[in-house]
């Protein structure tokens, strides 16, 4: 009963995690880094407009929001 126990808990934690992986992935790619050499949308893997920024500075690049969070989810 005492290695059950442990295993149980692992196993509780890698269900958790796989359930949240997603949702963090999702708010990394709020915005897109956008410009001649970037195809459409862009390099989306920025979750702050800020960091696409940074990334932009001192390129021929902008910043844009990710057209899956512009537009209104359908169900």
């Amino acid at each position: 009963m005492h290695r059950v126990a442990p295993m149980l808990t692992l196993l509780t934690a890698a269900v958790f995690l796989a359930f949240l992986e997603p949702v963090r992935a999702a708010e990394a790619d709020r915005y897109c880094l956008r410009g001649r050499n970037w195809g459409f949308p862009g390099n989306c893997q920025f979750a702050t407009r800020s960091q696409c920024l940074a990334a932009a500075s001192g390129t021929n690049a902008y910043c844009g929001i990710n057209p899956r969070y512009a537009a209104p989810r359908r169900r």
